[in-house]
């Protein structure tokens, strides 16, 4: 989640200017406000504007669960209403990637497209050059979409884009009424995941204290929406892989590799709880499935990473680090079997333990470097909401929209006139876009358990 400056907060009491704010016509400077050749002397692409602070795009420190973001969805709401009664927009056709330097018609129709949500202001033309205002614009749509901040327009960009204003608007309606169910009391402080933003929240007395980038359930092994507590916490935990992963991934990972289960540290026990070597088993039938299979501890290994945080719940998932750290660099986090892989997971069990006495930053360090299985129970449970809101408006002024990928907004697909075939130039490896170190594997680790 990524928003504007600070200094947008006093416009949003005036009243008519919420929509101005909202449309973003104050985002990008005027380029008389700059010194330099005309545009028909040079083109701007060959200039860096788009560092200049007024530009900025800043984290909001206010919850998605809280007042203030329902007022702004409802404020969101009233502007998109607008948009949609004046034509929406434009779809903007996807014949190649564009960037800065691109010139042709297609950056013309980016521009009105960017204008007409606000992320451009249209006093800066519509010169068929791909300029640093341009390229300003689209990472201010990519921060608002999720995606990463490229400022390169590339199918996942064009898929966003040309989604009908109506569309986004239908949208908000139906998150305002998500966002109404959690307009109660929440507690002073609490977690939420919100499952397709792929984001973890802390929030301590209505302010936001961290941050956290989340891996969450495949389309077919869905992370559930739900209200629990977080109750305790495992250091250099053990994995027990359950049944439903037993026959989808670890038996074809065998077939394929015969030291699979070797190399990744799984130990095989009979029901009699007596370990069983891997050689022992018939692995072309469905015999590998009357074992337990036990992954050992280590961050670099263990499926878990170094943590384990329980919540209760009568699905059997949790919430968890992983060694799998380069799937945080990517646009789509959708990985696991329904837990909730986070980022910068030793942040987060810190403030989870802040008034746990005796876990402190040192001491849960220290317990991770021993190496050994270690519990933490946390002294007052942390209520956690897993939530499914695809679209909010922020008190800085910024609409927020995310992928339904599970569908659940009742609208179906959405067909664009970006079609979902690839688009004529590929991004290279040097455009920015990071590649998750899961997906450069032959063969990677299992998926997040389910259970214990």
């Amino acid at each position: 989640m990524t928003n504007l400056l600070d200094a947008s907060r006093p416009i949003l009491r005036r009243g008519p200017a919420v929509a101005a704010l909202l449309a973003g016509f104050w985002l990008c400077p005027s380029p008389s406000a700059f010194a330099g050749p005309a545009f028909g002397d040079q083109a701007e692409w060959a200039q860096r504007y788009d560092a200049d602070p007024r530009l900025a795009i800043t984290r909001s420190n206010t919850p998605v669960l809280s007042p203030q973001t329902l007022a702004a969805t409802e404020q969101a709401i009233e502007v998109y209403q607008q948009i949609v009664a004046k034509g929406g927009w434009e779809p903007v056709n996807a014949t190649r990637v564009l960037r800065l330097g691109v010139s042709g018609p297609t950056v013309i129709a980016l521009r009105k497209r960017l204008a007409a949500s606000g992320d451009l202001d249209v006093s800066v033309g519509a010169a068929p050059i791909f300029d640093s205002f341009v390229e300003a614009g689209v990472k201010h749509f990519e921060a608002r979409h999720g995606l990463l901040q490229t400022g390169i327009v590339s199918k996942e960009t064009f898929d966003a884009l040309n989604i009908p204003a109506d569309f986004r608007l239908h949208q908000l309606e139906i998150n305002l009424v998500r966002l109404r169910s959690y307009s109660g009391n929440l507690g002073e402080r609490f977690v939420m995941a919100n499952i397709p933003a792929m984001a973890v929240e802390t929030v301590e007395n209505g302010v936001v204290a961290t941050h956290h980038a989340a891996g969450v359930g495949k389309i077919d092994r869905q992370s559930p929406v739900m209200m629990t507590k977080a109750i305790d916490i495992n250091f250099n935990p053990y994995w027990t892989v359950p049944a439903s992963i037993i026959r989808k991934d670890l038996i074809p990972r065998m077939q394929k590799n015969p030291d699979y289960l070797t190399e990744h540290k799984i130990r095989i026990f009979n029901k009699d709880n007596q370990e069983v070597q891997p050689s022992e088993i018939d692995w072309n039938t469905l015999d590998a499935t009357n074992y337990r299979y036990r992954q050992d501890p280590g961050g670099d290994i263990n499926s878990l990473g170094v943590v384990r945080i329980n919540i209760n719940n009568p699905y059997g998932v949790y919430m968890h680090d992983t060694p799998e750290k380069g799937v945080f660099g990517d646009d789509v986090r959708f990985v696991s079997s329904g837990c909730i892989r986070v980022q910068n997971v030793r942040d987060y069990v810190t403030w989870l333990l802040k008034d746990t006495p005796g876990w402190d930053r040192e001491h849960i360090d220290e317990a991770i470097r021993s190496g050994q299985r270690i519990d933490a129970k946390i002294a007052t449970p942390v209520p956690v909401y897993w939530v499914y809101i695809t679209g909010w408006g922020t008190p800085e002024g910024v609409v927020q929209f995310r992928e339904d990928i599970y569908q659940r907004d009742g609208f179906g697909p959405v067909a664009t006139n970006a079609a979902s075939a690839p688009l004529p130039q590929a991004i290279q490896p040097d455009a920015q876009r990071p590649v998750s170190a899961v997906s450069t594997k032959t063969l990677e680790p299992l998926s997040d358990d389910d259970q214990q």
